[in-house]
């Protein structure tokens, strides 16, 4: 009985949180339907004339050009990361070398340096490459800077397949390539999968240097959105459209690759 009641509690719990963290998201998508005044009322309102302006004013307000920076600054920087996590991740847990802690330690290290201590040499570089206010220059940076991330998830889940399966591969002459491209990567495919998406939705987000090294030609979603922010106030309908919009593509993809998520982050990611 008290095992019972336990588990209600628990499963109370679980239920609240999870609307604690939905909410928000809830609200942002209801007041995208909302006029500005009906999303300026003291006291919140859940009954209303839903409409699209705001929406319509969003891609008014010329929405599309920073959604196909962001598009191309996230997918190609996703597919740069993968491309070069899987042989380094390969070479670090299935044939690892002397030195291989040191060129983990290092890769992970560099996560930890705050980017805002980066920021001026970076924006020099960019200028004199003529990288500034180019969306190329945002590619090249997302993928340095997923890179070590998917190194380190990748490198799990490559540990996760049985020396079994690597030996019978080797009994039946397949050379290195092989070994790769036939027996390891389907295998760890839903490992990958989960690697590109968090690499994604790091890349969709990233915000410091998209404002930092863009202005008119590069910049991406995330500084779209900054740009609802006013001296006459804020536009809460509005954001809420933009903010809406934005975050739409991810849920899309992350829905899509669920199945291949759970499976990517069971197989001991970050472990």
């Amino acid at each position: 009985m008290k095992r019972r009641a336990g588990g209600t509690a628990l499963t109370i719990i679980a239920w609240a949180l999870g609307i604690m963290f939905v909410f928000p998201v809830f609200w942002m998508v209801l007041t995208s339907f909302k006029q500005e005044a009906d999303a300026y009322t003291d006291t919140p309102t859940f009954v209303f004339k839903p409409t699209l302006d705001q929406y319509k004013l969003v891609f008014d307000g010329g929405l599309g050009p920073y959604l196909a920076n962001s598009l191309i600054a996230t997918v190609v920087s996703c597919l740069l990361v993968v491309a070069l996590a899987v042989p380094a991740a390969y070479a670090l847990s299935i044939r690892p070398v002397k030195g291989t802690k040191d060129a983990l330690f290092f890769f992970i290290s560099t996560k930890m340096l705050p980017v805002v201590a980066a920021i001026v040499p970076i924006f020099v570089a960019a200028q004199q490459i003529n990288l500034l206010d180019n969306v190329w220059a945002l590619v090249l940076l997302y993928t340095g800077m997923n890179l070590p991330i998917a190194v380190w998830m990748m490198r799990s889940f490559f540990q996760e397949v049985p020396a079994e399966v690597l030996e019978a591969a080797k009994i039946d002459g397949a050379g290195l390539r092989t070994e790769l491209t036939k027996v390891l990567l389907p295998m760890v495919a839903p490992g990958i999968a989960a690697t590109a998406l968090i690499c994604a939705i790091f890349a969709w987000n990233e915000f410091f240097f998209a404002v930092n090294l863009t202005a008119i030609n590069g910049p991406t979603v995330p500084v779209f959105l900054v740009g609802f922010i006013t001296s006459e106030g804020l536009y809460w309908a509005r954001l809420s459209a933009a903010a809406t919009l934005a975050v739409l593509p991810v849920v899309i993809v992350g829905w899509i690759a669920q199945r291949q998520l759970v499976r990517g982050l069971s197989m001991g990611a970050l472990k």
